[in-house]
């Protein structure tokens, strides 16, 4: 079965890589990594050696076997476009996407030069949506990489929002915004996440507001579930719609 998830927006979780390496601000506290450390020297554990990178090629065919069709987000502990995960075995990951058509691919990735190095070099099935993660301004210019790329859907993950962002959307299906969760939860402020909203509706962008994180609008420390996702009195779950033509994707809410 596959590998269901609490992510409010996928379904599942499919994990060929695990462990990953820091390289922004927003790595500052990962959850992969607090998880997998927790388990480290545990033998016959599947994180007996932590968060140390790993390729998992008894993994690969798992979707294959998941006859269901499903959201996948794929490498949730780990970063497919590690500089330690060779060429060979990201292609791999792509053929198991290409050949498993009725799932939909989340893959989402920091290392946006490597990604759009690589890009041209892989086959890009219309069932595989590529994102990058944009925590702050200093990391914009991963959005100018990921338009390179040729997914039938792009998506930006602004969690965790850690100051405001000016971002240009042309060519960005899917904007997702979150704030940090965990003890060490550095705050996001209300009009951040407003503005954002407010640059994808100028851009016909999908806005999807997944948490406040570990503080609720105005700043208290309430916890993850205290906090919520609601803003402005609603829920935002504005998905891409991948049955329309990349060029033509529009916001679309369910329910």
């Amino acid at each position: 079965m596959a590998q269901l998830s609490s992510i409010e927006w996928t379904e599942a979780t499919w994990n060929p890589v695990t462990g990953c390496s820091k390289v922004s601000p927003g790595c500052a506290h990962c959850y992969a990594e607090t998880f997998a450390e927790r388990f480290r020297g545990v033998p016959g554990h599947p994180y007996e050696r932590g968060f140390d990178l790993q390729l998992r090629e008894e993994r690969l065919e798992q979707p294959l076997k998941w006859t269901q069709p499903r959201m996948i987000f794929v490498n949730s502990m780990s970063d497919l476009f590690h500089e330690d995960v060779p060429r060979w075995f990201i292609e791999s990951v792509f053929e198991v996407m290409r050949k498993a058509g009725w799932h939909t691919f989340q893959i989402l990735t920091k290392r946006s030069e490597r990604l759009a190095q690589l890009a041209p070099r892989l086959s890009w099935p219309e069932n595989v949506w590529m994102g990058v993660s944009v925590e702050n301004q200093r990391w914009a210019d991963r959005v100018d990489d990921l338009r390179k790329v040729p997914a039938k859907v792009r998506f930006l993950s602004c969690e965790p929002l850690l100051g405001p962002l000016r971002l240009d959307l042309q060519g960005i299906h899917w904007v997702i915004v979150g704030g940090e969760s965990g003890p060490r939860a550095r705050p996001m402020k209300a009009e951040w996440v407003r503005e954002i909203r407010r640059q994808c509706e100028e851009a016909g962008a999908a806005f999807f507001f997944k948490q406040w994180g570990a503080h609720d609008e105005m700043g208290q420390r309430l916890g993850k579930k205290l906090a919520g996702r609601v803003l402005d009195g609603q829920t935002w779950n504005e998905r891409p719609a991948p049955n329309l033509p990349a060029a033509e994707v529009s916001a679309m809410v369910y329910g």
